[in-house]
């Protein structure tokens, strides 16, 4: 299985061409090119993970790839990056978010469906152990009630503001909590925002906490019935990305993406309106 990655900036990257070509522990998956040109970035992980082409375009990887990883740091950039890939019918992954826009979301799926080309996109939290502890602990009790769901995100970030670390709380979040969502409200403070909206029949609350400049909070995650309540810090480890990683292989080996399409665009439904609300407040702090 070859592979080509647009937008190498992204630490994931290291992740990634590390578990591939450095611990060839991805069975028969290799990162085969880069695309951005050679730069310093580029050259290190060319040479770090015996990477055998750099190309300046990111067209450049068509005809050398089998499947294709768009990991630009910033969601605009990613509509862009796939649908050349998506058009040839190859599969591909999209690091998260899938894009900054519902729009944008919905033009990539439905080039992927009008050319059969696998697409999957999803926060590298929804794959960790922790999480997949917390979804097994909660379905003890039932589906939960309300699902309350806590990290770091800076809603300033030059990469897409709210979206670029507020993909991980939401899309764990809506793991929790599947269904059509509904009366999305968000409130903030100088160093919060909270977002709250329905999820099917769950009520959801997302908390946005404003790292500083040393410290951020850890991710954590909460679930309710009538009868229970489970709790659970999310914990990154060095192989975080590892698991998500694992998820696109998959399927890519079988055609099938791991999460479906209606499901890509959730959390990116919840962070719109998220953006838009804060965009509304000219005066919020800073």
């Amino acid at each position: 299985m070859r592979i080509g990655i647009v937008g190498t900036e992204n630490t994931h990257v290291d992740h990634i061409v590390g578990h591939l070509n450095v611990r060839e522990a991805g069975g028969d998956a290799r990162v085969v090119a880069l695309s951005g040109g050679h730069s310093r970035r580029n050259d290190v992980l060319a040479s770090t993970g015996k990477v055998e082409k750099i190309v300046d375009e990111p067209e450049g990887l068509l005809g050398l790839v089998d499947a294709v990883i768009v990991a630009d740091r910033h969601g605009a950039h990613h509509r862009d990056r796939a649908i050349p890939f998506l058009s040839e019918g190859l599969p591909v992954f999209v690091d998260k978010p899938l894009a900054c826009t519902v729009e944008d979301a919905r033009v990539m799926i439905d080039t992927a469906l009008a050319h059969d080309a696998p697409l999957t996109s999803s926060s590298a939290l929804r794959w960790i152990p922790d999480a997949d502890a917390l979804v097994a602990r909660s379905a003890r009790g039932g589906q939960p009630h309300a699902v309350v769901m806590s990290g770091p995100a800076d809603p300033d970030s030059e990469y897409g503001g709210i979206f670029f670390y507020g993909i991980h709380p939401v899309d764990l979040a809506l793991r929790l909590a599947p269904g059509e969502i509904h009366d999305v409200r968000t409130d903030t403070t100088d160093t919060t925002v909270t977002a709250s909206f329905t999820a099917g029949g769950t009520r959801v609350v997302v908390n946005f906490v404003k790292p500083d400049e040393t410290d951020q909070i850890p991710f954590h995650g909460m679930t309710f019935t009538r009868n229970t309540m489970v709790q659970q810090t999310l914990a990154l480890d060095a192989q975080y990305c590892v698991p998500g990683l694992e998820a696109f292989l998959g399927m890519v080996r079988t055609g099938r993406p791991p999460i479906g399409y209606g499901d890509l665009l959730r959390p990116i439904t919840v962070l719109e309106s998220v953006a838009a609300a804060l965009r509304s407040q000219p005066t919020r702090a800073r």
